[in-house]
């Protein structure tokens, strides 16, 4: 029995009907080198022998009656495979675009929580590398038959077989960085398909009794004496709701720190998500960050997304004069003692620099940005946040920034989160089936209508982004702006003068966006547990 932090268990709460907290993924397999196309029985079998990797797979929560403190995962006692298991034959409709469609409905859809929290779908019956060119509705680029990365010379003039599997996994049993590290336990390093074994034995632990786990919430609850103003406000929620409303109304916050602008991507979303994404090769921003000279591959990838953004706005006739702000998370993860699952995650917020014209210029800026908040060397833990508001409070206030439109009647805290997650540069295989494209997606939030995912796999990076259309329009012009911007960088980047030493460019702060924002949250917070005591 392990219980939730703070910070996975937010993530429970956060969850609504239009903003479910899953992280997901598009994994598409060229199945060419097999003798035969993978059977979906086949891969039934060997996920099943591989379930003793990943031990959260086969736990579920475990509530607390009255929210008396935060849930557990437990052992699932009738855990049974096929129950995080679906079948789809595309057929006819066959194409990747098909493929993508698809994936962005079965996204939608939240998991289920009276079972482990995630589900895999594998599609069947489609063949890779058979578009003509150009872009699909979802904004991916048509590749054509002598793509290499999809078969090349096996290919013909049909493409070549393939299957995909279409990944959830709640956000509160991993974060993006665990994420990928679970893909990669699961799948294989050689294109020999290993002997599938018989699954380990497995023996679920006992269920905690409603006595024991009472027991536990009240030691909890005593260690921790905040959480008795989190169950007070649960046990009364829409009482609660209302009187910080009112008091949030009476707090003298200083609403103007809240810089980031307002943009096209924060208004309220709705259920629907459109996942678009393209590749573009690494060796290219390493050439760049080599042009540069003293910035990181991070600042480049940053800056990519930066300018397409900046164009993307140009072509919404949006306001580009102030910069955008980005929330970029980052891993603490040790390396000497690991979690598997659960979010070890700090972040920080990170001015983008749009309002600088020159592409190139401007990832020098990001980089002094982020050194002059010293993000790489001493971030600000998400946990700190999470110790000063329980996770009942955070989804709560969470919700009231949405319901009260903060972000449209003043401004946005961070105008969307970018994610810059480092993938194995070997092929990966299911069964001598390679690994040829990821996409990946991350959950969206109130006000929140687009997030970037960067993933690099096999010498490429791709830029994921997933978006509710119904507020950030236009969204399959994004992959063919971040050709566009590359290109403007490259040929702007041997322009750039090199930076003296200790030159640090215009209007670098010296407190990070971040400290700023938990700052005004911190003093809010005591000014309302103040207010609530009297």
């Amino acid at each position: 029995m392990r219980q939730l932090s703070e910070l996975d268990a937010s993530f429970l709460y956060l969850e609504s009907e239009t903003a479910p907290m899953h992280i997901g993924g598009i994994y598409l397999f060229d199945a060419s080198n097999r003798n035969e196309p993978l059977p979906y029985s086949t891969f039934v079998a060997y996920l099943r022998s591989r379930l003793h990797v990943v031990p959260v797979f086969r736990q579920r929560l475990k509530e607390i009656p009255l929210r008396l403190g935060r849930p557990y995962w437990i052992d699932d006692p009738d855990f049974s495979i096929e129950r995080h298991l679906a079948y789809v034959n595309l057929a006819e409709h066959s194409h990747q675009s098909d493929l993508m469609a698809l994936a962005s409905k079965i996204l939608e859809e939240p998991l289920k929580r009276d079972r482990p929290l995630w589900h895999i779908t594998f599609v069947d019956g489609f063949t890779l590398g058979d578009e003509r060119g150009g872009r699909d509705e979802n904004g991916v680029r048509r590749t054509s038959s002598s793509d290499p990365d999809l078969g090349g010379e096996q290919q013909g003039s049909g493409g070549n077989r393939g299957f995909a599997l279409i990944v959830k996994l709640h956000h509160a049993a991993i974060d993006a960085f665990s994420g990928e590290e679970i893909i990669g336990k699961l799948l294989e390093y050689t294109p020999e398909p290993r002997p599938i074994t018989p699954p380990r034995p497995w023996q679920p632990c006992p269920e905690p009794s409603e006595e024991r786990v009472m027991l536990q919430a009240g030691a909890n609850l005593l260690r921790t004496p905040l959480q008795v103003t989190s169950l007070a406000m649960t046990a009364a929620e829409a009482t609660a709701r209302g009187v910080i409303h009112k008091q949030l109304r009476k707090l003298p916050l200083p609403l103007p720190l809240f810089s980031a602008p307002h943009s096209p991507f924060n208004r309220q979303i709705t259920a629907n998500r459109q996942i678009v994404a393209t590749t573009v090769e690494l060796s290219r921003l390493k050439a760049v960050k080599a042009t540069l000279g003293d910035v990181t591959l991070n600042d480049v990838v940053l800056g990519l997304c930066a300018e397409t953004l900046r164009r993307y706005l140009v072509t919404q006739k949006a306001d580009t004069d102030r910069s955008l702000v980005a929330m970029t998370p980052i891993s603490v993860r040790s390396s000497s003692l690991r979690r598997a699952t659960g979010n070890q995650m700090s972040a920080m917020l990170l001015d983008l620099a749009t309002n600088e014209p020159d592409p190139a210029k401007r990832i020098r800026q990001i980089h002094w940005n982020a050194v002059a908040s010293e993000p790489y060397r001493e971030a600000i833990a998400a946990d700190r946040l999470t110790e000063l508001l329980p996770s009942t409070m955070l989804a709560l206030s969470a919700r009231l920034y949405s319901e009260l439109q903060i972000a449209q009647r003043y401004q946005p805290v961070f105008n969307l989160p970018i994610t810059n997650v480092p993938g194995p540069q070997v092929p990966l295989y299911l069964q001598g089936a390679r690994l040829v494209r990821q996409y990946n997606t991350a959950p969206l939030f109130d006000s929140m209508g687009l997030v970037i995912v960067a993933v690099s796999y096999q010498g490429k990076l791709t830029l994921n982004f997933t978006l509710c259309p119904d507020v950030v329009a236009d969204g399959m012009s994004l992959p063919d702006l971040v050709e566009e911007s590359l290109a403007s960088i490259e040929s702007n980047a041997p322009n750039v003068e090199p930076a003296e030493s200790g030159d640090a460019p215009r209007e670098v702060a010296g407190q990070s966006l971040t400290d700023e924002a938990l700052t005004i949250l911190e003093g809010a917070l005591r000014k309302t547990l103040k207010r609530f005591r009297a």
